[in-house]
């Protein structure tokens, strides 16, 4: 997280809505072997977050025995040119959106593991549409339930919620809209949304304030 306040990311609500869009992020877990990193699609349920990994990943033991882990979401981010702002002394900078949680992990049983998978790509799968939705009945009869043997299920009771927003929000807007318009031509399109100084996006309003623990 940011240690600059003004760039957190008051509200809990803001921070779940980026963790919903992206759907997707970086599990850190401290094993016998140190910290490791995977990366999983993510279903946020209010404070849970359930994810799956392969019973072969160097974190599955770690998990399956209870372990606290960290979870990073990061939303758009692009670097910023110094000369884009049209002030002296700029310096490069890069701007973002992301979101820690953390919290210890619990397994979770087989009839809500196969729950998750089913959420998890109905979820995904409607966002294709008007594709028809992919459902695990597709397959060959037995087909999903043997490579469901190959993974395990996990629920993060989230302990923390961390959220920056670092989107040069404490500058005027005309130099937000000018900033913005650099990184449209560049194609960054999601993160010069972010710069619109009117954006709706799940950054939402940025406040001194902490986020709620």
């Amino acid at each position: 997280m940011h240690p600059n306040r003004k760039f957190h990311i008051a509200a809990r609500e803001e921070m779940a809505a980026l963790v919903r869009a992206e759907g997707f992020g970086t599990l850190v877990v401290p094993t016998a072997a140190g910290l490791r990193a995977v990366h999983v699609p993510l279903l946020l349920e209010g404070e849970r977050l359930l994810f799956h990994v392969s019973r072969g990943n160097a974190v599955h033991g770690a998990l399956a025995a209870g372990a606290e882990a960290l979870v990073v979401v990061n939303g758009p981010h692009a670097y910023v040119s110094p000369d884009w702002y049209g002030l002296p002394d700029r310096v490069p900078t890069w701007n973002y959106v992301a979101v820690e949680l953390n919290g210890p992990v619990r397994a979770l049983s087989e009839h809500e593991l196969v729950t998750l998978l089913d959420t998890l790509s109905a979820e995904f799968e409607n966002r294709l549409a008007p594709k028809r939705p992919w459902t695990s009945a597709d397959p060959s009869p037995g087909h999903v339930g043997r490579l469901r043997k190959a993974i395990a299920g996990f629920a993060l009771d989230i302990r923390e919620w961390r959220g920056t927003a670092k989107v040069d929000q404490d500058k005027p807007p005309e130099i937000r809209d000018r900033i913005a318009a650099a990184l449209r031509e560049r194609g960054e399109e999601a993160m010069a949304e972010v710069m619109d100084p009117s954006s709706s996006l799940p950054t939402g309003p940025i406040s001194d304030r902490e986020a709620p623990a």
